[in-house]
């Protein structure tokens, strides 16, 4: 599967906690990132400034679903899943 254009989900959804330029801190849950283009692409695609927490989302109908909606919402869940007790 590609990622599907216009979608972006994986650059806002989750929390990112290592640094990402422009981002030093990383970023929270629901927050796009800020290298995230106008077109919901990543600016640093290919990049080796790229977290590998970015690098290693793969698109997957399990984690995009079948639209931009249904993928936030199962990247927020899979966030909420994982965060620390």
């Amino acid at each position: 599967m590609n990622c599907r254009a216009l979608c972006g989900a994986c650059c806002t959804a989750p929390s990112i906690s290592s640094a990402i330029p422009g981002m030093p801190q990383g970023k929270p849950a629901g927050v796009p990132c800020v290298q995230l283009t106008a077109d919901l692409r990543c600016a640093l695609f290919g990049d080796p400034r790229r977290p590998a927490v970015c690098a290693s989302l793969r698109p997957s109908e399990a984690m995009c679903g079948e639209s931009r909606a249904e993928a936030l919402a199962i990247i927020e869940r899979l966030e909420i899943q994982t965060l620390p007790d």
